[in-house]
């Protein structure tokens, strides 16, 4: 398909020159041929997609997903963890290394870059900051980024060791590579299976306090702050945590931080009814953690939103609580989520689009005439079900499952190629 036509669309994209202004933008051989006010096509031959109320901006960047090549194909492989990419907005996702072996030495970062050209999604592997995510030994950071991970993080394992991670920041640094934090001190979380508090009491359940994350929280900003490094802080889920992170930013600390879309929505009271498809790793807080999560993003505190995608087979998720494992889908339904949170399109475009690549430092789409279209087409307001028809992941754990979400991605462009939501 060489000529695309976007009509009517409302361009956001902050610095660019018609950013809120109603336009056309002609699409031709993957580039951006023009972009007008709206007008009559014509009798162009051009594939026409209707724009009308929707929003046009940069293809979102997932800074956290779970797929499971090498060795976990059956939750995820690399062709369907990018067509849920594509269906849910992204044009570039980071991989995190939770897979068998793990992405810790050149050969498995390799081998994802490898089976992932072609793809109308660009796939980032974050490689792993220990030798087989143990916390033990530093991986081979550099090698790693010779072949193409762009960060580095022991994905859900995280490093206990706090010589390990100071040695990772420092070597990071050297190199100029982000290390990406996922807080939990074990030794206080226990291994429980949701948040502790007044639910999990009534539960009769084994929770894990705020204080797991946040001591981690406090200690690898101590770390970043000793070794002068920059550190990311994935999927953070407290209010102290928002806190701690506030006031590292304010001394001057090169920290970011992220939060996953179902923490802004869902609490530990929806773990109610044991439906395995609401436990996640870090677990769903309380009302007033969320609240402090919105509060964050809205200040800028937490700098970006990502999916956490994680599918499981259903032996994994269709058993009891207790033994079921952690985490949800989230790549199609990160957009719904946020909607629902109440943030704006603006938001959404700084939190999805913008953001997640200058923390990686990846090059932002331009949306000018003569650049390569990387683009999302989305809709705030129009509804759609989530189900077998319109999931495109390999898995189906998601508590929204057949329910009608509002926020809708209509149509995706990269590498001159589309992937369209009807």
């Amino acid at each position: 398909m060489n000529s695309i036509l976007i009509s009517s669309a409302k361009l956001l994209l902050p610095q660019h020159p018609q950013d809120g202004e109603i336009v056309d933008i002609l699409i031709e051989n993957g580039k951006i041929s023009n972009i007008t006010a709206p007008s009559d096509p014509g009798g162009e031959m051009v594939h026409i997609i209707d724009g009308s109320g929707c929003i046009v901006s940069a293809g979102f960047f997932d800074l956290h997903a779970n797929f499971g090549e090498p060795g976990l194909e059956t939750k995820e492989d690399i062709v369907t963890g990018t067509s849920a990419a594509a269906a849910g907005g992204y044009t570039g996702v980071a991989i995190f290394p939770n897979t068998n072996p793990p992405l810790h030495s050149r050969s498995e970062v390799a081998l994802v870059v490898n089976a992932a050209k072609g793809n109308i999604v660009d796939v980032h592997p974050v490689g792993a900051v220990s030798k087989n995510r143990e916390g033990k030994e530093l991986a081979e950071m550099y090698d790693m980024q010779s072949v193409g991970a762009v960060a580095f993080s022991d994905g859900n394992h995280a490093v206990q060791q706090a010589g390990l991670m100071s040695r990772a920041l420092l070597y990071g640094k050297g190199i100029g590579a982000l290390v990406i934090s996922f807080a939990e001190d074990e030794s206080v979380a226990g291994g429980n299976q949701m948040n502790e508090g007044e639910m999990s009491t009534f539960l009769g359940m084994k929770g894990k306090p705020n204080l797991a994350e946040s001591l981690m929280v406090s200690r690898d900003l101590f770390l970043a702050d000793y070794n002068e490094s920059p550190i990311h802080f994935t999927c953070i889920s407290t209010a102290e945590s928002v806190e701690l992170i506030q006031k590292a930013k304010e001394r001057g600390v090169a920290v970011t931080c992220d939060v996953a879309a179902h923490n802004l929505i869902f609490s530990d009271e929806d773990v109610q009814g044991f439906d395995s498809n609401y436990k996640t790793n870090p677990p769903l807080r309380t009302k007033k953690d969320i609240a402090a999560l919105v509060e964050g993003l809205k200040d800028g505190t937490i700098d970006a939103v990502v999916s956490q995608h994680t599918p499981h087979e259903i032996e994994f998720k269709n058993v009891e609580f207790q033994i079921a494992k952690a985490g949800m889908i989230g790549l199609q339904t990160t957009l719904p989520l946020m909607v629902k949170a109440g943030f704006g399109a603006e938001e959404i475009v700084e939190k999805l689009s913008v953001a997640p690549r200058l923390i990686l430092g990846q090059r932002m789409p331009s949306l000018l005439e003569g650049s390569d279209a990387n683009l999302v087409l989305f809709s705030m307001t129009e509804k759609w079900i989530l189900d077998g028809k319109s999931n495109k992941s390999k898995s189906a754990n998601s508590p929204l499952w057949s329910q009608e979400l509002t926020g809708k991605v209509k149509a995706v462009i990269h590498h001159g190629l589309l992937v369209e939501n009807k």
